[in-house]
């Protein structure tokens, strides 16, 4: 008898466990693809491009230290441009904390890109991107990202969070 009723308790808590709650599943989302042209559209990102960026540095302006280093991966899509994947890296900071259920956090990251002007001569261009993240019980996701305080990515639903650059 000890065995039948302990057998029913086995069987009674492998269903339990095995019960769908989609309600505490939250999404997140928060790939950032990069992607630079100049004002011709030629790939910046390409070092075998003229005029292109021979170096970028990431930089967590508010990170604990002075110097954070952000990490991102240099890819090259299928149409051969390369791009900039940052995943994370740079401190959230919360921004905006509307209700317990919604809530708006930044990260801040210096980019110093060096560009070569001749066989001789380099130039750094000191940069900033500012990623805006929303937070609800639901999803976690990239809303916004401003480059230079310009907004140039707006959040929208089902679709890949893609920023263009045009310097």
């Amino acid at each position: 008898m000890k065995n039948v009723a302990f057998g029913i308790l086995i069987i009674f808590f492998a269903f339990l466990g095995c019960r769908n709650d989609d309600d505490s599943i939250q999404r997140i989302d928060q790939i950032l693809d990069i992607y630079m042209k100049d004002s011709l559209g030629r790939d910046l990102l390409n070092t075998n491009t003229e005029g292109a960026f021979t170096a970028i540095s990431m930089n967590d302006v508010q990170g604990t230290t002075d110097t954070a280093p952000v990490s991102y991966s240099s890819l090259v899509a299928s149409d051969s441009v390369n791009y900039i994947r940052y995943l994370a890296g740079a401190r959230r900071i919360t921004k905006d904390s509307i209700s317990p259920d919604d809530r708006t956090y930044e990260s801040i990251i210096a980019l110093a890109i060096t560009k070569k002007l001749t066989d001789s001569t380099t130039t750094v261009l000191n940069d900033t991107l500012r990623i805006e993240y929303h937070w609800s019980p639901s999803v976690f996701q990239v809303s916004k990202v401003y480059y230079n305080n310009d907004l140039k990515f707006t959040k929208e639903p089902n679709v890949s969070n893609v920023v263009t650059i045009v310097k």
